[in-house]
Order: structure tokens, then C-alpha cells, then sequence
């Protein structure tokens, strides 16, 4: 068995004829994270009885005919995920050594559905990063290129996937969060509608933006995953009671007389004419396909990442003031009084890039302030989603780049936060707007970097994105191509 040939549609198969064990499949992936972690450190925890355990009960169930969609399957979840019994840090020092009492939903969901979860997946502190590298545990490497990053904030679990370290994984998106290390790892990596998959035990950055979504070797995997995640939770008061259709029945529909649509502001100046051409290349089949490209026009999407770096951050004020060094997490250690455990506990336990946040959303909710920026980026994201609505009448799906740029060098950008932020200038629309974004392997540059296509679509039409998705697939010759770390 060799585990780079796999995925989960096809380890399935192996599973249900009794070819493989999940203790054996298990093993498997576990002897490869013993052999590629320490280049690629894709993990911050890894559970190695626990997954052994969770495999011996999946073959039980499968030897009892009680098999889920997922049962024996090994994953990984982003370290963002509750996990009962499993510590879950957020990638952050506040909460090393925590361990939740519970499950989040789509833990719970995924344990329900058989799935082995092999352990938690490097990650941006917090969320707050589009390289992994203010993770605080080490940054996550590029399996492509061990020198370049793996993209962020999901960057651990793009860089799993791609390693071979686990069959897919579970990322979060507030910004692009899952797209764009998807692009840069050569995933597939999707952000469903805002809505379709609860939040319940999702440790919040934006809690108006942040989404769960599915991160694959390859679109029939993406299907199925996203299938077991969505539906309607009563505990997350933000989840949608929305019928979840079949996404694997949209994997053999096509693209034949699909309107494509080419947003003009996202070919603009700045974009990397590599990038530029295998997304354009990838159009141009989708045409010969049977679809009909548009021009279509998203014009307020130069104000998208000013606003949203109001928005989030003046969330993430809100939402870390929890961590206080009192009820859970890291707590400095000799206070004075009460003011210095707080001030203390939370200037050591969290990041530069965590606290820049944190400072630039209170003043943005300040007394005197607020109008003039957060109810000002409010605005503008109405505009924002109003220019997809628009465009939406034009067109069934969005296609764009992913990102300016293929992955750069570890480094290259850390000390320079605005040029970081506008890495995420063609993913970040689509979190204000609500809408799904898929990315899906395209081609490779000439220095051998993989480079994504997105495609965006009306809220709560994820099937049409795995449709057209896997039409891209399907041409670019993308699939199953891996890095070549041995």
C-alpha cells in the first residue's frame, strides 16, 4: 500500500473489501509523520494511542457492517477545532496545555461519521496570519519547497495534506484562510457559505467571518467531507437551517452552458504574470469545456481588505478579552494584583501579531471612533457584497487567482504586516460577502510552485462549485501530482 496513491474516496473502497485495516492505514500515516515532521512540522500535537484506539473501534464497526462515510479514515483537524481529551491551542502560548471538556460540532460530526483523527495542524496564532508563521510553536513548511511558506492560517493543515501526512483536513477561513494555503500547497481547499457549517467550539477570531471547510488531495474528497460537516446546529445561533444537498451527485455534471465570470478587478496590476497565465489557461478549458466566459466586475474590491482589517480585528477584541489569565489557559506567574495577572498574562501569552490586532480593533470600537472606522467598514461591506450579488446575475460562478503570488521564501514578509495582508486581497471579498470559495490545483510555475484556481458562487450553492471545480481538475493535470519530499 503505498499512501501518496490515496485519497479518501479510494481508501474507502480499500476499507470496505477488508484490503486494508484503518489500524494498518492508521499505522501508515502515523510512520509518516515520524518521517517528514521534523521538515515539514505540520503538527502541534499528534495523538498516536489515540488514534490506534480510534482505528481498532473503526474496524470493529466495519466488521459489524456499521460503517460511517468516514469510518477509518485518518485526518487531521486544524488546531482551532475543540477536541475532548486533546489539547487545542489555537497556536497560541494562552493556551498550551488546554484540553476542552467537549467536542466542537464538526469534531463531533467527524467522530460520528468513523473518521481517526490523527491529531491538531500547525496554524496561524489565532488565525491571524496568511504564512503559519506567527504560529507559536514553529512555523509549518512548504512541502513543495521546505524554504517557502505553506500559507495561512490553515498553513498546517494544507501542508498535512500535501506531505501525505493524513488524507485530508479540516481548516478554518476567515480571510482565505483555507483557499490560499490551499493554492500554495496544490490542495484542494474550500470555505462553504457563511452559515452551512457550524462554529460551535471553533475558537472565534471574527466570529462574522470565520467558516469551517473541507481541505482534500482532490474534489470527489472535498464532496465528501463537506457532506458529513454541514447542516443545521441549534447550539451555534449563526448556522443556517438550509437543506444539504448531494455534493457527490455534482462531481459528473460539468460545465456545459455554466457562465463563468472574470471579475476585471481581479487581473489587475500586481498580480504575477505566472499566476495570471495557468488561471486564464484554466479558463480557456473550461470554455472549450462548454462554458461561456463573462466579464464581470466586482468594483469595490480595492476597499475589501481596508474594511476588513476594521472588522476583524475590532471582532478579535472582543472575542480574546476571555483570555484573561483567570479561567483557562496561560497565567503569568507572581502577579501584584489582579491588574498585573490580566496585563501580564495576556502581553506574554499572546503574539506581536495577536496583540497589533487586538490593539487596532479596540481603538476602532473606541468611544469617538467607532463611526469613523467600524461603522464605516460596515458599510462598506455591504457595498462589497452587493458588487457579488451583481455579478451573480451575470454569471453561475467567479473565477479568479487565488492569491498575487505563488508561496514566497519564510521570512520574506513577516516584519512588513501591510504587504502580508495584501496576499489576501482576492480571498477576502468572498468572507465579507458570505459567499463559497473553492481552490483547486491548476498548474505549476516555472520554479515548480503550485498555483490555484478560485471560484466563488451564490450563497449555498457549494454543488456548483464542486461541479465546476472538478471540471478544472480534470483538465489541468493536477491530479494526484505531490511534492516530492523523499
Amino acid at each position: 500500500m503505498n499512501i501518496s496513491d490515496l485519497t479518501m474516496v479510494s481508501a474507502r473502497g480499500l476499507l470496505d473489501r477488508g484490503e486494508v485495516s484503518s489500524v494498518e492505514l492508521t499505522r501508515a500515516f502515523l510512520d509518516r509523520i515520524g518521517a517528514v515532521e521534523e521538515r515539514v512540522r505540520a503538527y502541534i500535537t499528534v495523538d498516536r494511542d489515540a488514534a490506534l484506539a480510534q482505528a481498532a473501534a473503526a474496524d470493529r464497526r466495519i466488521a459489524e457492517g456499521n460503517a460511517g462515510p468516514l469510518t477509518g479514515i485518518p485526518i487531521s483537524l486544524k488546531d482551532v477545532l475543540c477536541t475532548e481529551g486533546m489539547q487545542t491551542t489555537a497556536g497560541s502560548r494562552i493556551l498550551e496545555g488546554f484540553v476542552p471538556p467537549y467536542d466542537a460540532t464538526v469534531t463531533a460530526r467527524l467522530k460520528e461519521a468513523g473518521a481517526v483523527i490523527l491529531g491538531k495542524a500547525a496554524m496561524d496564532e489565532f488565525a491571524m496570519g496568511s504564512s503559519s508563521e506567527t504560529c507559536a510553536f514553529g512555523a509549518p513548511r512548504n512541502p513543495w519547497d521546505l524554504e517557502r511558506i505553506c500559507g495561512g492560517s490553515s498553513g498546517g493543515s494544507a501542508a498535512a495534506v500535501a506531505a501525505c501526512e493524513c488524507l485530508a483536513s479540516i481548516g478554518s477561513d476567515t480571510g482565505g484562510s483555507i483557499r490560499q494555503p490551499a493554492s500554495h500547497c496544490g490542495i484542494v481547499g474550500l470555505k462553504p457559505t457563511y452559515g452551512r457549517v457550524s462554529r460551535f467550539g471553533l475558537l472565534a477570531y471574527a466570529s462574522s467571518l470565520d467558516q469551517l471547510g473541507p481541505m482534500t488531495r482532490d474534489v470527489a474528497d472535498c464532496a465528501l467531507l463537506l457532506s458529513v460537516m454541514s447542516g443545521h446546529d441549534p447550539r451555534d445561533s449563526t448556522s443556517v437551517d438550509e437543506p444539504v444537498p448531494d455534493y457527490g451527485a455534482a462531481l459528473g455534471r460539468g460545465v456545459k452552458g455554466m457562465r463563468i465570470g472574470l471579475p476585471a478587478e481581479y487581473f489587475s496590476a500586481g498580480l504575477d504574470p505566472e499566476v495570471e497565465e495557468i488561471v486564464r489557461r484554466a479558463a480557456a478549458r473550461l470554455e472549450e469545456a462548454g462554458a461561456e466566459l463573462v466579464e464581470v466586475s466586482l468594483p469595490h474590491t480595492d476597499y475589501a481588505v481596508a474594511a476588513y482589517y476594521i472588522i476583524a480585528p475590532a471582532e478579535a477584541s472582543s472575542n480574546l478579552s476571555r483570555y484573561d489569565g483567570v479561567r483557562f489557559g496561560f497565567r503569568a506567574a507572581d502577579p501584584a494584583d489582579l491588574l498585573e495577572l490580566y496585563l501580564e498574562s495576556r502581553s506574554q501569552g499572546f503574539g506581536a501579531e495577536v496583540k497589533r490586532r487586538i490593539m487596532i480593533g479596540t481603538y476602532a470600537l473606541s468611544a469617538g471612533y467607532y463611526d469613523a472606522y467600524y461603522l464605516k467598514g460596515l458599510k462598506v461591506r455591504t457595498l462589497v457584497a452587493r458588487d457579488f450579488t451583481n455579478a451573480f446575475e451575470k454569471c453561475d460562478i467567479l473565477l479568479s487567482p487565488v492569491a498575487p503570488t505563488p508561496a514566497w521564501k519564510i521570512g520574506e514578509k513577516i516584519s512588513d504586516p501591510l504587504s502580508m495582508y495584501l496576499s489576501d486581497i482576492l480571498t477576502i471579498p468572498a468572507n465579507l460577502a458570505g459567499v463559497p470559495g473553492i481552490s483547486v490545483p491548476a498548474g505549476l510555475t516555472a520554479a515548480g510552485l503550485p498555483v490555484g484556481v478560485q471560484l466563488q458562487a451564490p450563497h449555498f450553492r457549494e454543488q456548483d462549485l464542486i461541479a465546476c471545480a472538478r471540471a478544472v481538475e480534470e483538465t489541468a493535470g493536477m491530479a494526484g501530482r505531490l511534492p516530492e519530499l523523499d
